[in-house]
């Protein structure tokens, strides 16, 4: 939904924050395939891509929000067809979104003392759907935020930007995050964009924690207020502000509304518990 829909329809932000206007929270595409992910490396304690694949086929429900280009490869994964041919050409040079970054998360968690760990195995999880160079990267730059802003508890934004532009390859992403490096906590960062393509959303989720580093409700709320592809940014730069403040930092009306199901939110946090435990 555009910024002003969501503003007509639900109100501000932060009063949706406070008080959502339903009964149960579920996630969304993002999150189940985060959750993939975490399940992976608990498995096999890397990225393999045949464990990660399956892991994938095995949480899938379409339900869930997926993209159409998604739900392509995910089926043809299923079916046991060549998944690897349509994700190399399913759009030219294969896909720049921000599917791989969403999940990446629990890459940046495991190997946060290692930062060229990290963006070898957030190279490996986005390939089975994301080879584009963009795609590829998008996904790099939010395992290593995560990865960065573990490794000490204090946020210094100087270095955190200044590591995530050395490691920056794609001349768009180096731009984005040297602007994104220079803002101030009020400034905009709609600029950057809020869509599914991984260099119109990924500065955007950076952009969103280093504006607020101390609250992760004023990062979810920056990121929704966006508009357009909201659980995707909200989705990263929850995972940067979770990874720095710790689940205590959510407000806990927040977790009591998430759903709890089979992979809800206990099991959510029985994954990050042993992910945090390697």
């Amino acid at each position: 939904m555009p910024a002003d829909a969501i503003y007509y329809s639900f109100g501000f932000v932060r009063k949706i924050i406070a008080k959502p206007p339903m009964d149960s929270l579920t996630y969304t595409d993002d999150t189940q395939m985060m959750i993939a992910v975490a399940e992976a490396l608990l498995a096999s304690g890397r990225i393999e891509e045949a464990t990660l694949v399956r892991a994938f086929v095995e949480n899938y429900e379409p339900g869930r929000g997926y993209g159409q280009g998604a739900r392509r490869i995910l089926e043809l994964m299923a079916s046991g067809g060549d998944w690897s041919e349509l994700s190399r050409t399913i759009f030219p040079g294969g896909s720049l979104g921000n599917g791989a970054a969403m999940r990446v998360a629990p890459i940046g968690l495991l190997f946060h003392d290692d930062l060229d760990r990290v963006t070898e195995e957030a190279a490996r999880s986005a390939h089975p759907t994301h080879v584009h160079p963009v795609g590829v990267e998008g996904a790099q730059l939010i395992a290593l935020a995560v990865a960065l802003v573990m490794r000490k508890p204090q946020f210094d934004k100087d270095e955190f930007y200044g590591e995530l532009r050395v490691r920056a390859r794609t001349e768009e992403f180096q731009r984005q995050l040297a602007i994104a490096a220079r803002l101030g906590p009020e400034d905009s960062v709609a600029g950057f964009g809020s869509s599914l393509e991984a260099h119109r959303s990924v500065a955007t989720a950076i952009a969103c924690f280093a504006s607020s580093p101390d609250s992760y409700v004023e990062v979810i709320a920056r990121a929704v207020g966006l508009g357009d592809d909201t659980d995707t940014v909200a989705a990263m730069a929850g995972a940067i502000s979770g990874a720095h403040l710790g689940v205590g930092a959510i407000p806990k009306h927040l977790l009591e509304l998430m759903e709890n199901g089979p992979k809800g939110r206990d099991y959510i946090d029985e994954l990050s518990r042993k992910l945090a435990a390697r």
